[in-house]
């Protein structure tokens, strides 16, 4: 089958690279310089990557106790190494997809000498800083929502960064009754499988949550024979508290083990965050 494969110029010299249903926005600079020829370079490569993942999917759909070894192919091996690090025994490979290719294609231009890049792919976001520099980085309150609440700010502290969003109306299914759960890494790999996880441990029994099998919603799902969270309604103040203190514990652990940096949960617009977070969140408004 034949897949639309698309580059675009945007604006600030960033590029939108389009394959299939991924959209990738990429941006790079050398100082106060853009560096939209790279971008374009990159673009080019994301196919590549995108087309690799595409090859190695049946294998990872598997869960992590059916892969007894490691996959050859390096884009690959670090989405299963992120999953193994985050250590749900209930992901697959697949719950890192997203991060892993934005970290692939930041990684192709920062060797390359780029001094700022950020890689943006849908909710996931790779970033890297070799030079004295910050990026504030939006974050969303509801997944579905494009409103942003908070700016986070990431600078040249580390020269790699993650960001991973998951929840309620994410592209990926979600177990979990969270609007959305927001994960601050060292990689956008780890950052995306440990928000999917920290999304999942929100679940709360409840009357007012309908869940329905994975493979009923997406036939090809790699969860299938899970249930997952297809609705809420109105939430008591115990639930959501509930919801939010699970959350707040496995982030705390990914956090001892030093899996990630930080996590933020928002279930019916109440908010918990870890200390990192609450360091380095502005309100966004004044920024508008």
């Amino acid at each position: 089958m034949r897949v639309e494969k698309a580059i675009h110029a945007l604006d600030q010299g960033r590029i939108l690279a389009r394959h299939g249903s991924t959209r990738l926005v990429i941006y790079a600079r050398v100082g106060r310089t853009p560096q939209r020829s790279l971008c374009i370079q990159a673009a080019r490569e994301a196919f590549g990557y995108i087309e690799r993942i595409s090859l190695a999917e049946e294998q990872l759909k598997r869960h992590l106790n059916e892969i007894a070894g490691h996959f050859l192919d390096p884009l690959a091996e670090s989405m299963l190494q992120s999953v193994r690090e985050v250590g749900d025994a209930d992901l697959t490979p697949l719950a890192a997809v997203r991060g892993a290719l934005a970290d692939a294609v930041a990684d192709f231009l920062y060797t390359r000498g780029m001094t700022v890049v950020l890689v943006e792919n849908g909710e996931d976001a790779a970033v890297r800083i070799g030079e004295p520099a910050s990026l504030m980085v939006g974050i969303r309150p509801d997944v579905g929502s494009n409103i942003f609440e908070h700016l986070l700010e990431l600078d040249d502290q580390l020269p790699s960064w993650g960001i991973a969003t998951s929840g309620l109306g994410h592209p990926g299914l979600t177990c979990g009754i969270a609007a959305s759960v927001t994960v601050v890494a060292e990689t956008a790999a780890r950052a995306d499988a440990a928000a999917t996880a920290i999304a999942n441990a929100t679940y709360v029994s409840n009357a007012q949550t309908i869940q329905r099998p994975a493979e009923e919603i997406n036939p090809g799902t790699d969860i299938r024979g899970r249930m997952v969270t297809c609705s809420i309604g109105t939430l008591s103040k115990n639930t959501v508290s509930k919801a939010l203190d699970q959350a707040l514990r496995l982030s705390r652990r990914l956090i001892e083990r030093r899996v990630i940096l930080g996590a933020l949960a928002t279930v019916q617009g109440q908010t918990a965050a870890t200390d990192f977070m609450e360091h380095r969140l502005v309100p966004a408004w004044p920024f508008a």
